[in-house]
């Protein structure tokens, strides 16, 4: 089983930087696989916790080393909730554990010193036994239902870390969420900063990869949403 390392991280922000420099990444110290996958960009404002940038991946499985590649240079900000998603999460949660209605701000060069990268291989797809059968810091969740309102399909996605990390205590209540289907999945995940990428960059190669110039490009300008199914999440 492939799990998630320092070198997927060190591909994203090779790409990031590359991105920049109009220039192409080096190739990935990683084999090729497919599987599910996340990125995730956090960002340190004044020394602070490391804050949500943005989070895309897939549910399906693809071949990991295009999914980072691509997912790294999407553009993110923070998340912006379609409506539903807001009744999808009160539903099964109790309270939203994300921001919401927030306008996006690109990320753009002047951040890479502050971003942190978390990479996401999704593993161990199980069928819950109810809306209970999941424990909170080891299983991600998928959750389907039917909206009543308007007889339509309902999904989203939370990954393990999200839930003990906002600090879901478990409490769940009524009727509808018991006509929820739940799928639970475990992943492996790798995290490492800016600073860490460019030290680790210098120890393997001899040289860290810098920006190059001041006039830098900027991560497409569109807002960002996601778009929840069981195949994918990606911008729309």
């Amino acid at each position: 089983m492939v799990s998630a390392n320092r070198e997927m991280v060190v591909y994203c922000f090779d790409t990031l930087v590359a991105h920049y420099n109009s220039e192409e990444a080096p190739p990935p110290a990683f084999d090729e696989g497919q599987h599910p996958l996340f990125v995730t960009w956090k960002k340190v404002i004044n020394g602070g916790e490391p804050r949500l940038r943005g989070c895309i991946g897939t549910l399906e499985a693809r071949c990991i080393i295009n999914g980072f590649r691509d997912y790294a240079l999407t553009r993110f900000g923070w998340v912006t909730f379609s409506i539903y998603l807001h009744f999808l999460f009160r539903v099964i949660l109790n309270h939203l554990l994300m921001p919401s209605g927030t306008a996006v701000s690109p990320i753009q060069a002047k951040e890479l010193p502050s971003l942190e990268c978390t990479v996401s291989i999704l593993t161990n797809y199980e069928t819950a036994r109810d809306y209970l059968d999941w424990e909170v810091g080891k299983h991600g969740i998928i959750i389907e239902f039917t909206d009543p309102n308007y007889n339509t399909t309902r999904s989203g996605t939370y990954l393990p870390e999200v839930a003990a990390h906002e600090g879901y205590n478990g409490t769940i209540t009524a009727q509808l969420r018991k006509h929820i289907q739940l799928t639970r999945y475990q992943s492996t995940l790798f995290t490492m900063n800016y600073s860490d990428y460019v030290a680790y960059v210098k120890t393997t190669r001899g040289a860290a990869r810098l920006l190059m110039g001041q006039n830098q490009a900027i991560i497409d300008r569109r807002f960002f949403t996601f778009h929840l199914s069981r195949k994918t999440i990606r911008p729309i």
